[in-house]
């Protein structure tokens, strides 16, 4: 069964063992990756995943052409490249068009680690111009912070409807009845990542069946875990072989534009 994983987080090596402190130390948990390229692709081969979705996000505006110029020189293979964008750099167009003709195939927004509100005015440019130009995955849910809340999420697709946008962690990480109440069942895709390891296998499905299993796509959130064990996660659910199909590989091709 082929396996794509829409959500792994990636850092250069300078600043891969800063970066995993602080995800854990903000979440309180212990990561089981490095936080390198390396590591990335070792946990996705053990597992014979396709093709890895790769991202790092630039929390300074300064930091945005550093960050995406090393995704693009780092895609291509089995690792797909989401680029990265800040509500206050200068003319994100232009960024955005550079990262789209390089090949990156969407762009990946943290709301909480970049210190914007997901609904917030300063983003509408952003969500205009990427309009169904390529996915976006965005960070959902944070029991500590308010910055991507599912209400919040929700607010963004009724003023940009035609958004590919991609809610991480089935649409609200420890949010999930509000996730339920106001995104499950929407126009968006969301991602299996940091969900299934705090929920009954049960109420996942329940989830992923009231939203649309078209709609639902693999994710780790490397290297918070490495892909066996979120496999057997995911292995644990009462679904079909052909809904794990479609969850796994079929979904993400289709919205990626990979062979089916």
């Amino acid at each position: 069964m082929r396996i794509i994983d829409i959500h792994a987080h990636a850092f250069p090596e300078s600043i891969a063992g800063k970066a995993v402190e602080q995800i854990g130390s903000h979440y309180g948990i212990e990561m089981a990756g490095n936080g390198l390229l390396d590591d990335l692709k070792a946990s996705a081969e053990r597992s014979g995943v396709s093709y890895v979705v790769f991202h790092s996000t630039a929390t300074k505006p300064s930091q945005v052409r550093n960050v995406n110029d090393w995704i693009i020189q780092n895609a291509g293979g089995m690792l797909i490249g989401f680029g990265t964008i800040h509500p206050d750099f200068e003319e994100p167009e232009a960024e955005i068009e550079r990262l789209i003709r390089a090949g990156l195939k969407g762009i990946k927004l943290h709301p909480d680690f970049q210190g914007f509100d997901a609904d917030s005015p300063k983003m509408d440019r952003i969500y205009s111009f990427i309009g169904s130009k390529v996915p976006i995955l965005m960070h959902a849910g944070d029991k500590q912070l308010d910055h991507a809340t599912p209400r919040r999420i929700a607010r963004v697709l009724e003023k940009f409807p035609n958004l590919k946008l991609i809610a991480a962690h089935l649409g609200g990480h420890g949010k999930w009845e509000e996730a339920e109440a106001f995104l499950i069942g929407k126009n968006l895709w969301l991602d299996t990542s940091s969900a299934l390891a705090f929920m009954e296998p049960r109420r996942a499905v329940e989830l992923i069946r009231k939203h649309g299993v078209d709609r639902v796509l693999f994710g780790t959130d490397y290297p918070i875990t490495y892909h066996d064990r979120e496999l057997a996660l995911f292995n644990r659910l009462d679904l079909s072989e052909e809904e794990k199909k479609a969850i796994l590989y079929e979904n993400a091709a289709r919205l990626l534009g990979l062979d089916q």
